[in-house]
């Protein structure tokens, strides 16, 4: 898949656990954890949006892509 999910990067670069996060999110533990290993098919944008904001970091951040 093109599309790479770095949210343990960032996590990771502010000290956050994927418990914390998903309580100050608002998002069950196993969503974020679909997330976080790439095997999500869509994220929302409000989801992205809270996400980056609980981060303090830009969608960019969290989402690279890698072309073949």
């Amino acid at each position: 898949m093109p599309i790479i999910i770095n949210l343990d990067v960032m996590l990771a670069r502010r000290k956050m656990s994927l418990t914390e996060l998903s309580e100050r999110v608002g998002i069950t533990m196993s969503n974020l954890s679909i997330l976080k290993t790439g095997k999500a098919k869509a994220i929302r944008l409000e989801t992205l949006e809270s996400i980056c904001a609980v981060l303090d970091c830009q969608p960019g951040d969290i989402l690279e892509f890698r072309g073949e």
